[in-house]
């Protein structure tokens, strides 16, 4: 007759939880750093850790007076009230608060206005202190549903007014459920929170399921610990259940009438404490006869080298089963994380498992700008993968820059097929093209598939947003070639289609100018270009578009002419009101007196500057009071003189101007007789 077979299963979730594992960690660090470190009241329910912490300086006070000077005080995951905190910054004592998220989420909700805040849970406890601590409003705490039954039966006043619920983090799931029903009957303006922490809700399934197919239970805790009483109460609805705080109490214990022992442990169970135990529960009940199963980290890990025959666990020692079980961590597995925290250097994370997660903010994105603490929030989902797993600090450092990028290449591969067009930016221009990178994946584009013109330098495009498509991979080199163009010819199909369907004659555009020739200027107006005539820019003659615009100028322009079947564009740039004529006639009436610039001579005339595009003529005889010969006798080139305009022909486009209207008439008259008395005066023979 064979050996009895004795089965260990260890729950899945046994051990530290996130908000403990960070605590402890940041005191042990603030330790390293050779500072002295008191914590205010133990800094978890277990003592060994504590008496461990002692061992290295760590001392514990129970009120902030208590804290000397030079100290550096640990406030503990439990939290404390806001009192508390005042009278340290008060005293200019120097703390680090290590209070769980979770419990600071809890803080932010009971100090929201309201007119009672009730709470579940055990009112001796530190943490459940500290909430009470930070409530705006009269808080009332509840131990169970019986008694918060009693609470709104014989305060019926209070059920009508505005309540938030809330409960400790520990608080029995079970219980709760009895308490949101209650609530429901009673109250009609309550807001009701649930903030029992995942992790303990996770713990005490699993401690419930794993109790219900063992013959006994051991579960690993301090005695004080709020948590680890409630894993005990779950599990003795199932079967016998032992509470132990470390290992050397299993000395003693008779399991000869088990074939499967359950085991899980509390929040503030450290991973060696778990270890030590179960390889002590191995020499209990026998090396050879222990069947170690497989239920979280600490299991019999079935994809250790899933290509070679791995040993039996009839052919291991349980301290062999137990750290290659260990190894079901592995990296690159990709797991989801709840974000718990953020520190300088790091993200802290919730993975579901007795290790504490982080993201060190360099595997956090591809994106050097990218702010986690701005994207993010406690409580968020992320995706990660395992980068490396401490067994020993019982961590597991993960990343979400590299499952990102895992993803993104199944969807590289994927959009060859399907013609995905992505997004990303220009970060190198090499010999041949320039590399895109997408979601973290670098994309080669070559030359002839990165701009639309042939001619537009490819340092253009460097750091700019593109959009490209995936036209080839080769998955066993990982490499992927994509074409901006394409994605640029579609666009443009797209609005030209769109430009067609609605243009007219008339209407107006802001467009850009791409190119310039000696007859005129080509105009993007949004997926196709049109012309202006050279003759269209300005109304006043030029010898080249240059005079008036240069590529790249963003121009308001309008549709002259349309040619549907040559698909060519007429536009028009100089304005109407812009027209010199129509500026003459709006300020420049017959008998205005102007400033002009004399431009040019004729021999029966000189020609004046009236306002820039017209220029007048001053007949020779408006010139002056006196006869003469030319103009160049009384004007010079250049010369600015007042002028009268007495004569406008604006269809002929014609101006006449007079110089000799604005002259003094005794003057003239004065000229005209000296010249009438010398034609009258007798000749001498």
């Amino acid at each position: 007759m064979g050996k009895e077979t004795r089965r260990i299963k260890l729950a899945e979730t046994a051990g530290f939880c996130f908000g403990v594992d960070r605590a402890v960690r940041m005191t042990y660090e603030l330790v390293a750093q050779g500072r002295r470190v008191c914590t205010l009241g133990p800094l978890i329910h277990n003592p060994q850790v504590v008496e461990d912490l002692r061992q290295k300086g760590v001392g514990v006070i129970e009120s902030p007076e208590q804290a000397s000077a030079d100290a550096t005080v640990i406030i503990r995951a439990h939290g404390v009230p806001e009192s508390t905190v005042q009278k340290l910054e008060a005293a200019g004592v120097a703390y680090v608060d290590a209070t769980c998220p979770f419990v600071q989420k809890i803080h932010r909700i009971v100090a929201q206005p309201c007119d009672a805040v009730l709470i579940a849970g055990d009112a001796k406890h530190p943490e459940v202190q500290g909430i009470c601590g930070h409530c705006t409003a009269p808080s009332i705490v509840f131990e169970n549903h019986a008694a918060l039954e009693k609470i709104l039966t014989e305060e019926a006043d209070i059920s009508k007014k505005e309540i938030i619920f809330v409960a400790q983090t520990t608080f029995s799931v079970e219980e709760w459920i009895f308490c949101k029903k209650i609530i429901k009957k009673h109250c009609t303006n309550a807001k009701v929170f649930d903030t029992i922490c995942n992790a303990t809700q996770l713990r005490q399934s699993e401690a419930a399921a794993l109790a219900a197919e063992s013959d006994a239970m051991l579960v690993i805790g301090g005695r004080h610990s709020s948590n680890t009483a409630k894993l005990c109460a779950v599990c003795r609805a199932h079967c016998p259940t032992y509470l132990i705080e470390q290992a050397a109490e299993l000395h003693g214990m008779d399991f000869s009438g088990c074939s499967c022992i359950g085991v899980t442990a509390g929040a503030s169970t450290p991973a060696g404490i778990i270890k030590e135990v179960l390889k002590t529960m191995s020499e209990i009940v026998g090396t050879n006869s222990v069947e170690l199963e497989k239920t979280a980290e600490v299991a019999v890990a079935e994809e250790v080298k899933k290509a070679e025959p791995a040993k039996s666990i009839d052919e291991m020692d349980f301290s062999e089963a137990l750290e290659e079980s260990l190894k079901s961590m592995s990296t690159d597995q990709k797991v989801k994380g709840v974000v718990m925290g953020f520190s300088p250097t790091e993200i802290q994370v919730d993975i579901g498992r007795k290790h504490a997660g982080f993201v060190p903010l360099d595997e956090y994105s591809n994106d050097p700008t990218a702010d986690p603490q701005k994207e993010l929030k406690v409580g968020d989902e992320i995706d990660l993968i395992i980068m490396k797993t401490n067994d020993a600090e019982g961590t597991v450092m993960l990343s979400k820059k590299r499952c990102d990028a895992a993803q993104a290449w199944d969807d590289i591969i994927e959009a060859e097929t399907e013609g995905t067009i992505f997004e990303g930016t220009v970060t190198e221009v090499i010999k041949g093209g320039v590399i895109v990178v997408t979601k973290g994946i670098r994309v080669f584009v070559p030359a002839s598939l990165a701009t639309e013109s042939k001619n537009q330098p490819l340092e253009d495009l460097l750091r700019t947003k593109v959009r490209l498509r995936i036209i080839e991979v080769n998955k066993q080199r990982r490499r992927a070639v994509g074409s901006i163009k394409a994605v640029l010819k579609e666009e443009r199909k797209e609005k030209a289609d769109a430009f067609w369907a609605s243009a007219q004659v008339g209407q107006i555009y802001e467009g850009t100018v791409k190119s310039l020739t000696s007859y005129g200027a080509f105009v993007d107006i949004g997926g196709v270009d049109g012309m202006v005539h050279i003759s269209e820019l300005s109304w006043k003659r030029i010898k080249h578009p240059s005079d008036v615009l240069k590529v790249g100028d963003v121009v308001e322009v309008y549709i002259k002419a349309l040619d549907d079947e040559k698909k060519k564009i007429s536009l028009g740039y100089k304005k109407a009101e812009d027209n010199p004529w129509e500026i003459l006639r709006r300020d420049y009436p017959v008998d205005s007196v102007v400033e002009a610039e004399i431009v040019g001579m004729t021999t029966f005339g000189a020609f004046a500057r009236v306002i820039p595009g017209i220029d007048g003529l001053i007949h020779i005889s408006q010139i002056a009071n006196r006869h003469i010969e030319k103009p160049q006798d009384a004007l010079t080139i250049g010369e600015k003189v007042k002028v009268k305009i007495t004569a406008i022909d604006f269809d002929k486009k014609r101006v006449s101007l007079s110089i000799r209207a604005l002259l003094d008439p005794m003057e003239k008259d004065a000229e005209e007789a000296t010249e009438e008395a010398a034609e009258e005066a007798p000749v001498e023979e």
